[in-house]
């Protein structure tokens, strides 16, 4: 029975997000013409996230080690487990950002509208695609826009999921432009909802999330990228060990 309840809040869920997509989509294929409108753009996401998690029953708690400057540009770094990590970012990222991700996200119904134009996508099997991808993300820092990265690369098939090895780019990128990384530790909501929900299904209940205080890169200098990874690493996994004891 419980079985059947999840698969069928999953079909709730996903319809949610989809009939807004498509009834936002007027304003979203407008917003992302020009980079001038990605912020009213960001804003649409995080009502159309918040408006959807709302109707599937699904609560974001997020937690502050200390208040981020909505001013302030910075790379958010998290663990990843799901669908559902892409969502709570529209909610807590601020201002101009973007996220970046596999290049499968091209293909899907919803995001692949951002994949193709606000967000950038990379393949996980070039090393031009990867040079490519964050050639851009830095660009985009220097204009402001904050980046959303996921630096394990992607969902693993492990379930109940574990944190693994991040890549170094992030942390190479964060040195080079001197952007404060913020880790962050995306606790429970693999429970509610992982990799795309679709073999588990999905249910509703509170997400917990955890926004690490900010790391300064200033000082740093990039021979400094993989002692910047380890510790991002550990400050995320921390909190996720937390949880599970």
């Amino acid at each position: 029975m419980v079985k059947l309840l999840k698969r069928i809040h999953f079909f709730y869920f996903s319809f949610c997000i989809v009939f807004f997509f498509f009834l936002f989509w007027p304003l979203y294929y407008l917003g992302t013409r020009k980079p001038k409108y990605y912020l009213y753009l960001n804003k649409l996401r995080a009502f159309h996230a918040l408006i959807s998690t709302l109707l599937a029953g699904v609560y974001l708690n997020f937690k502050f080690e200390k208040k981020l400057d909505p001013k302030q540009t910075y790379i958010y770094c998290a663990n990843h487990t799901s669908n559902l990590d892409i969502v709570l970012f529209c909610l807590l990222a601020k201002g101009r950002y973007h996220f970046m991700g596999k290049e499968e996200l091209t293909k899907n119904p919803v995001l692949g509208l951002f994949f193709k134009t606000i967000d950038i996508a990379v393949s996980r099997e070039s090393k031009i695609s990867a040079f490519r991808a964050f050639k851009k993300a830095g660009e985009n820092l220097e204009k402001g826009m904050s980046l959303i990265i996921f630096p394990e690369g992607r969902i693993d098939d492990l379930y109940p999921p574990i944190l693994h090895e991040f890549k170094n780019g992030p942390f190479r990128l964060a040195i080079e432009k001197n952007i404060p990384i913020v880790p962050v530790s995306i606790v429970n909501i693999w429970q509610l909802m992982w990799d795309n929900g679709y073999t588990y299904g999905t249910r509703p209940g509170i997400g917990d999330i955890y926004v690490h205080e900010p790391i300064l890169t200033s000082i740093l200098a990039v021979e400094s990228a993989d002692a910047l990874k380890e510790e991002v690493f550990k400050k995320i996994n921390s909190k996720l060990l937390h949880h599970d004891n």
